[in-house]
């Protein structure tokens, strides 16, 4: 029986850092899972921007995504997001410029408008610059986009670099319908962050999204990617073991117990208050994990429900070696990918 033909798979990563290792040790693994995600034909690797977060290393992108490069071949590498309300755009248009004069045709820049962090380090990001605020995000992302080569958007004699021979793709990022609708004005590629907002309206965000969605030179159409956090292993009984940690770390940030990521074992033993355990069966955690029959079941019903061209797998897990082993499995029973 023939295989089905499934959307393309990306990998997105946060540098997650153990408890009792370093930040050193967290941006090595994530060069490791990138390098594990390149061999096994996945389409994409994204890391994060968040600040101020003892369990995240991946704090500038445009640096983690210039290492992951380096030690790849040819799966694209990108961010997401660089949250633009954090940066000058005339500052993200040259870094990833140089980026993709250095890895042309490779790389993707993914846009968000959340700060991805609490508002005293925002405000230490931003300095005391007007300029630099989320309600000027439309006028910003403008800018870049013409500063990227958008020919519809005049940049008064700014150039991000001398001589582009090439310009990355550039994606607005979301969780609700706030992004969908910038997404589809200025037609973008829309990627729905369903691995953290899984009870919004993702159905109501793509529906705004496809049915606004204005052609742009570069995007004739709509195009959509959705992420999910998923975790494979031999039994689902692992699987959810394995899973314990990142489930943990969604607790922590929530009741603001912010810290490294703890082990398996040392998840499995957490006392836990009333409370606490109230929270954590709302929380997602690790959204599909299981045997990898059940993670495929998984996706394949995700990709029906919301008609994504594309799935990016987020995935938080204590050991660098947990998500290669995951990403193998997924790969190898995803089976063949659709142009």
């Amino acid at each position: 029986m023939t295989a089905p033909t499934r959307v393309p798979l990306s990998v997105l990563d946060l540098a997650t850092v153990r408890e009792g290792h370093g930040s050193a040790d967290a941006l090595r693994g994530t060069i490791e899972i990138a390098k594990a995600a390149d061999e096994l034909g996945y389409r994409r690797f994204w890391v994060a921007e968040h600040h101020n977060m003892p369990a995240v290393a991946s704090t500038s992108p445009p640096v983690l995504i210039g290492a992951v490069a380096a030690h790849t071949r040819q799966i694209r590498v990108g961010s997401g997001g660089v949250m633009l309300p954090n940066h000058m755009p005339f500052v993200v248009a040259e870094q990833f410029a140089m980026l993709e004069a250095l890895y042309p045709g490779r790389v993707d820049l993914g846009i968000g408008r959340a700060p991805g962090t609490d508002q005293a380090t925002a405000a230490a990001l931003r300095g005391v610059s007007p300029y630099l605020t989320v309600e000027q995000f439309p006028e910003h992302l403008r800018t870049l986009l013409g500063l990227l080569g958008d020919e519809r958007v005049p940049t008064e004699r700014l150039t991000a670099t001398p001589a582009a021979e090439s310009f990355p793709e550039v994606w607005m990022l979301g969780s609700s319908t706030y992004g969908a609708q910038v997404a589809a004005a200025l037609g973008l590629p829309f990627c729905y962050a369903y691995h953290f907002a899984a009870s919004s309206d993702v159905d109501g965000a793509l529906r705004l999204y496809r049915n606004g969605f204005q052609p742009s030179p570069r995007y004739p159409r709509p195009w959509v990617m959705v992420s999910a956090s998923v975790l494979a292993a031999e039994t689902s009984e692992e699987a959810r073991f394995l899973a314990g940690p990142s489930r943990v770390m969604a607790l922590s940030l929530r009741t603001g117990r912010l810290g490294p990521m703890i082990s398996p074992e040392a998840a499995a033993e957490r006392e836990l208050s009333d409370l606490d355990r109230a929270l954590l069966d709302s929380l997602p955690g690790t959204q599909y994990a299981g045997t990898v029959e059940e993670v495929v079941s998984g996706l394949d019903t995700l990709v029906a429900r919301t008609g994504a061209d594309e799935l990016i797998l987020a995935g938080a897990v204590h050991d660098p070696a947990t998500r290669i082993d995951s990403l193998a499995r997924i790969a190898k029973a995803w089976g063949p990918v659709a142009g």
